[in-house]
């Protein structure tokens, strides 16, 4: 999958930790701005190439957060 998200972008938070907006950023400090926590991105706009010639894409851009284990934050998705 390529890289469709730069850095500064702002996608929507799609499971239900009470989140509303989830910002991409570089790696920094941690107590620059709030908090920063690692998230995952599950759906994004820009069109993608599977295996079988079929082209992907959604109509936004989400992600969930997650611990730093990679288990998700929240219990359920929200559409």
């Amino acid at each position: 999958m390529s890289l469709g998200l730069p850095v500064a972008a702002t996608v929507n938070c799609a499971d239900n930790t009470g989140a509303k907006n989830l910002y991409i950023i570089s790696k920094g400090k941690p107590d620059l701005r709030k908090k920063v926590l690692p998230a995952v991105i599950v759906r994004q706009r820009k069109p993608w190439r599977r295996k079988d010639g079929v082209f992907m894409y959604f109509e936004d851009n989400a992600g969930v957060i997650v611990n730093p284990k990679g288990e998700m934050k929240g219990k359920q998705f929200i559409q």
